[in-house]
């Protein structure tokens, strides 16, 4: 949503979309996943006496509208992005298949899931670890508004301190709410790595791939 209160600003999807492109041409293989807080949040407004099942669907279908948003710029920047969803919408998404999912990506084209996991009572997080592990992928990238994982709110605190690195055990130790307990233990339990960097960040994305110590690796 950028500078918005909420909705989608189109200057900031190209950002996303041109940062992409940027490690697309360096040979990486990616997956993306898309949330959908900036148009609607299902559990917040679950706790508002909406019903939580049906304003979890709500949330998911927001993040198909990011999604195709996303779609649209990459395409803008060249790239053929397949788009497929956990949650059915056959005329603008494919349904998940994680063999067909890996094809395209050997084939070198980029994919987009959207959806989440298709089913209420989980979060995006927990529908990125689980597309994370159909595709094997090697990492999941979380991009946020700050630059890694901190041991209390940067946003809050002045004198928050940042982890380069932090093992899984220490993170739930220190209650480091990087993400939702299902997403986490399922990353923990396959060993799948998290880096958590600001998005925001001219380049990151791309400093990442290249190497570079940008933001907080769980590990």
């Amino acid at each position: 949503m950028g500078d918005q209160a909420f909705g989608i600003d189109p200057d900031k999807v190209d950002d996303f979309a041109r940062q992409i492109k940027a490690i697309f041409d360096l040979g990486v293989e990616i997956g993306l996943v898309v949330g959908g807080g900036n148009i609607f949040r299902g559990l917040s407004q679950a706790g508002k006496q909406m019903e939580r099942t049906q304003a979890d669907f709500m949330g998911m279908m927001a993040t198909i509208i990011n999604a195709m948003a996303i779609q649209n710029s990459l395409m803008q920047h060249g790239l053929n992005a397949l788009l497929m969803s956990g949650l059915k919408v056959e005329k603008v998404a494919e349904e998940v298949r994680p063999l067909k999912a890996k094809q395209a990506l050997s084939a070198g084209q980029p994919v987009i899931f959207a959806g989440g996991t298709g089913n209420p009572f989980f979060t995006t997080d927990t529908g990125a670890v689980l597309r994370a592990l159909e595709i094997d992928a090697d990492a999941i990238l979380k991009g946020t508004r700050v630059d890694g994982i901190y041991d209390k709110d940067p946003e809050k605190f002045s004198d928050a301190v940042k982890f380069d690195q932090i093992s899984y055990d220490e993170t739930l130790q220190n209650e480091l709410k990087i993400m939702d307990a299902t997403a986490f233990a399922l990353a923990k339990e396959n060993k799948l790595p998290i880096i958590v960097f600001n998005m925001d960040k001219a380049d990151n994305l791309v400093k990442i791939i290249k190497g570079e110590a940008i933001g907080t690796m769980v590990n």
